[in-house]
C-alpha cells in the first residue's frame, strides 16, 4: 500500500471535479444562496455563540437534505455516506478535517423546516426562479398521482376500523410510546386489483419542460379527482390539461371549461359499454403528451432510489415528498443546463 501524500486528497477532487457527475453539476449549476433567507427563517432568533463551534451553515444543512431525496437514504446511512463518499464531501464543501452532520443533527434540522412550514415556500422559491431564467411553464399541463408505501403497520382490523373512522385506539392513548411509532395518517387502497399502504404524491408536470409546478400530499386512500383543483397552475402559458380517467368525470370537465382550460383527460369504459374505436384512437393520442408525467415518477424509481417514505404521519410525509419533488427539479434543471451548453457548443 502506498504512502499517501500531501497532494493526494486535491488530486482526487480535481479527478471528480473533471468527470462533471450529477452531484458536481448540482454546485455548480444551482443558485443554492437563493434559499438563504428562507432556510435561516427556522431560527426564531440569530444563532449567536461566543464558545464553542459555530452552528453548521443552513447551506450545508439543505444540501444534506437535497442527498438524501437523490439517493433515498436514511439520516443514519447519510451520515454514514457522507464520512464514506469523496464525492458527498465535494458536494458539501467539506473537507476530512471537517466535522459531518450526525443523523440527529439531519432529523432535527428537517423537523424545523416541517414545524415552520418552510419546505412548499423552498419549492416556490426555487419555481420563481426557473420562471426568471427562462423555464417558465408553458404548452399546457399534465396532472397524476403516484402511491408512496411505508412501512405497513401490524394492526387489528378493530384498530384499523377506529383508524378509517378518524379515531385512535383507545389502549393505543394509554400507551405514548406505542402510538409514536403508529403511523395513524397513512390508509391502504386498491390500484389493478393489488392493495397499498401510505400515501400519494399529486403532482403537476408542465408539457414543456417537465418541471414539478404544484404538488400535494395526501393518504393513499384519497382519490385522485379529489385535489385537482390544488394541482391546476395558472401560470402555464398554454390552457391544455391532460389527465388518465381517473380524473374524468361530467362536473370536472365541466369546470375546466368554465375555467378555460382544454381538457384532453382519457375517456374510459364502463361496463356493458366499451370503449368505441374512435374513443381508443383518441385516447392514444392523448396518451403520447399524457405519458410524460410517467417520467418524473420512473425517474424517483429508477434514478432517486425509489418513492418508499419511512417517517410517520402525514405532515413528515409532506416534507419528505416536499423535498423529493424540490430534487427532482433540481436535477431536470441541470438536465436543460447541459443540452443549453451543448447547444451552445454544437
Amino acid at each position: 500500500m502506498g504512502q499517501q501524500g500531501f497532494w493526494d486528497f486535491e488530486t482526487r477532487h480535481q479527478k471528480l471535479e473533471s468527470k462533471k457527475d450529477l452531484l458536481t453539476c448540482l454546485d455548480e449549476m444551482i443558485p443554492w444562496d437563493e434559499f438563504r433567507p428562507i432556510l435561516e427563517s427556522v431560527y426564531a432568533k440569530p444563532l449567536k455563540r461566543k464558545a464553542g463551534r459555530p452552528p453548521i451553515d443552513v447551506i450545508i444543512m439543505f444540501k444534506l437534505l437535497i442527498v438524501q431525496q437523490l439517493y433515498n437514504i436514511s439520516d443514519d446511512e447519510l451520515e454514514y455516506q457522507v464520512n464514506d463518499r469523496l464525492s458527498f464531501m465535494r458536494f458539501l464543501h467539506l473537507g476530512l478535517e471537517d466535522s459531518i452532520p450526525d443523523a440527529k443533527t439531519v432529523w432535527s434540522f428537517r423537523e424545523r423546516l416541517r414545524k415552520a412550514n418552510l419546505v412548499e415556500p423552498l419549492f416556490e422559491q426555487f419555481g420563481a426562479y426557473l420562471t426568471a431564467t427562462g423555464y417558465q411553464a408553458q404548452c399546457g399541463q399534465i396532472v397524476d398521482a403516484t402511491l408512496v408505501p411505508v412501512p405497513k403497520q401490524r394492526n387489528s382490523r378493530e384498530d384499523n376500523a377506529t383508524l378509517k373512522a378518524g379515531k385512535v385506539p383507545d389502549d393505543w392513548q394509554d400507551q405514548p410510546h406505542k402510538l409514536a411509532q403508529k403511523d395513524i395518517d397513512a390508509r391502504w387502497t386498491k390500484k389493478n386489483g393489488t392493495s397499498h399502504y401510505g400515501y400519494k404524491n399529486h403532482i403537476n408536470r408542465d408539457a414543456g419542460h417537465g418541471f414539478i409546478r404544484r404538488y400535494t400530499v395526501t393518504e393513499a386512500s384519497v382519490h385522485d379527482s379529489k385535489v385537482l383543483g390544488q394541482l391546476l397552475d395558472a401560470d402555464n402559458t398554454d390552457d391544455e390539461l391532460w389527465a388518465d380517467s381517473a380524473y374524468l368525470s361530467i362536473a370536472i370537465v365541466t369546470v375546466l371549461e368554465m375555467m378555460g382550460f382544454e381538457s384532453h383527460i382519457n375517456e374510459r369504459a364502463y361496463r356493458n359499454r366499451p370503449l368505441s374505436e374512435q374513443q381508443i384512437a383518441d385516447n392514444r393520442e392523448r396518451s403520447k403528451t399524457r405519458a410524460k408525467v410517467e417520467h418524473v415518477f420512473g425517474s424517483m424509481v429508477n434514478e432517486m432510489g425509489g418513492k418508499v417514505v419511512r417517517t410517520i404521519g402525514l405532515a413528515r410525509a409532506e416534507t419528505m415528498l416536499g423535498l423529493k419533488n424540490l430534487a427532482y427539479n433540481l436535477k431536470r434543471y441541470v438536465f436543460w443546463q447541459k443540452q443549453d451548453i451543448a447547444d451552445a457548443t454544437a
